[in-house]
């Protein structure tokens, strides 16, 4: 059975995916597309992070566009994931 606390667990990372799920968390007045990519302190997790939601590369105006939107998701992605394994 597992272990129960009283005291909430707290996730070591959270990653929101668009304005959304960023702005339920962390205010309306944080803005993905100046803070996308970075980890900043949080009540919440140790790390966390926005970026926009993958969605949003489908409405990007040409295949440039999207290819390089595209490339900045996974970066932001990568992030994470060396951010969880260190």
């Amino acid at each position: 059975m597992p272990k129960r606390s009283d005291q909430p667990s707290v996730p070591d990372l959270i990653v929101c995916l668009g304005a959304t799920a960023a702005q339920a968390l962390l205010g309306k007045q944080f803005k993905v597309t100046e803070q996308r990519g970075a980890f900043i302190t949080s009540p919440l997790a140790p790390l966390l992070m926005a970026t926009v939601h993958p969605s949003s590369i489908l409405r990007e105006r040409d295949d440039e566009a999207r290819h390089r939107e595209h490339d900045r998701v996974v970066s932001d992605l990568r992030k994470v994931a060396r951010a969880l394994s260190s």
